[in-house]
């Protein structure tokens, strides 16, 4: 018999988190659990929602999931499986059509869309967006998460998300949360490591923007 988010003390239940204190305190794992209602024999909705989002590593591999990979798993039936999917894709279809009209023309282009996504960030993370040929953006997408101080700069991983996502272009932002929004010189070598990595798949590499609190400043020599 499936286990139920019935069991969980009413004040860590997600639906009830969510009531009362909004869907940005809950975690990617409670939000998924919502989404999911039930559990199976011996997990609850919260454990399967944990198990799936380590198995794919994130939400936005998650998204890339198709029907028939979700419904082999225990635990998730058609129904779980398609509720997943038309959740993603609403999601998808929301910010593309908020996203359509912004152009990323600049490096103050890239910091505006940038900077809402670090707010609160106590430890550093790596965005990716995603732009059309025409340089505009499509998709944005968290792909590493750091220490403090320092982030790693996945370029294997930024190169497959922007060609998983059908990009033709891309920008990176990356936060200090020190508030000094100067590059390091890792931040450099990083860029241009992206820069030649773009090259190599045939993509356009448009900026790499460091964001700290209300300040920006490019790690791409211009």
């Amino acid at each position: 018999m499936p286990v139920s988010l019935v069991d969980v003390p009413v004040e860590q239940r997600p639906r009830e988190r969510l009531l009362a204190l909004g869907p940005h305190a809950l975690s990617d794992v409670e939000l998924l659990a919502l989404l999911l209602r039930h559990g199976r024999r011996g997990a609850n909705a919260l454990d399967l929602a944990a198990e799936l989002v380590v198995e794919y590593g994130g939400l936005a591999e998650l998204a890339a999931a198709r029907p028939e990979e979700l419904v082999r798993r225990s635990g998730i039936g058609s129904a779980k499986a398609a509720a997943i999917i038309a959740a993603f894709q609403l999601g998808s279809r929301v910010r593309g059509g908020a996203l359509a009209v912004t152009q990323l023309t600049s490096s103050a282009a890239v910091a505006a869309v940038a900077r809402p996504m670090f707010e609160g960030a106590r430890v550093e993370r790596l965005l990716v967006l995603v732009c059309d040929a025409q340089n505009r953006l499509r998709h944005k997408v968290f792909v590493a998460q750091g220490a403090v101080d320092r982030v790693a700069v996945p370029i294997r991983e930024i190169m497959n998300t922007v060609l998983r996502h059908d990009g033709r272009a891309f920008a990176v932002a990356h936060n200090h949360p020190s508030g000094e929004p100067t590059p390091s010189l890792d931040d450099r070598r990083a860029t241009s490591s992206l820069q030649e990595a773009a090259h190599i798949v045939g993509l356009r590499f448009l900026d790499h923007v460091v964001v700290a609190d209300e300040s920006w400043s490019t790690a791409t020599e211009l």
